[in-house]
């Protein structure tokens, strides 16, 4: 299968649960021919600091343009790493943001957990690049409605994907094609 092929290196940011082998972006990221991923925290995992800091560290050792590429809590890093850094960015596919102010089920960090280590206030302001936020109609993690106040605060395009649960491999999502088109029309 021929390599995807973009001018912006493409820089994936996991979510919380890092890098699992059957996730869109893990199969993603083998797909790309140009293309760097934050790896995986080895302390500190709910620290959003050291979640931005790892970003800009894997940011520094890309030259040329970048097309970030997150997912789930991903999306809130970048949106915490933009507000501290002025990198250009090409553009940024934002899947699935969670919801900091709804109700996860039993398994996922708490409200007060996430805003001890950093994560709460979200950033809401324009992101300083163009976004596509993709977005869930039964995300267990976020409403549309709160997905879509999101992107508005971002000034992101926001793509309803329908009924896509979290977009990963316990909503059935393996490979998502759609993330290489959206990847590419950020690319143009």
């Amino acid at each position: 299968m021929d390599k995807l092929q973009t001018a912006a290196t493409v820089l994936i940011v996991p979510g919380l649960r890092e890098h699992v082998a059957e996730h869109w972006q893990t199969l993603l990221e083998a797909r790309l021919s140009k293309v760097h991923s934050v790896p995986p925290l080895e302390t500190d995992k709910l620290d959003c600091a050291a979640r931005v800091r790892a970003i800009e560290h894997e940011l520094a050792q890309i030259e040329g343009s970048v097309i970030l590429v997150a997912h789930s809590a991903g999306v809130l890093m970048v949106a915490h790493w933009a507000a501290r850094h002025s990198r250009p960015i090409k553009g940024a596919l934002l899947a699935a943001p969670p919801d900091l102010d709804a109700s996860w089920p039993q398994g996922y960090p708490t409200p007060e957990t996430l805003r001890a280590n950093g994560w709460d206030p979200l950033p809401k302001g324009a992101l300083p690049f163009r976004s596509i936020v993709a977005g869930s109609s039964n995300d267990h993690l976020a409403s549309l409605e709160s997905v879509t106040r999101m992107a508005r605060g971002w000034d992101s395009e926001l793509v309803n994907l329908g009924e896509v649960g979290h977009l990963n491999p316990a909503s059935g999502f393996g490979h998502w094609p759609q993330a290489e088109a959206l990847i590419l029309e950020l690319d143009r």
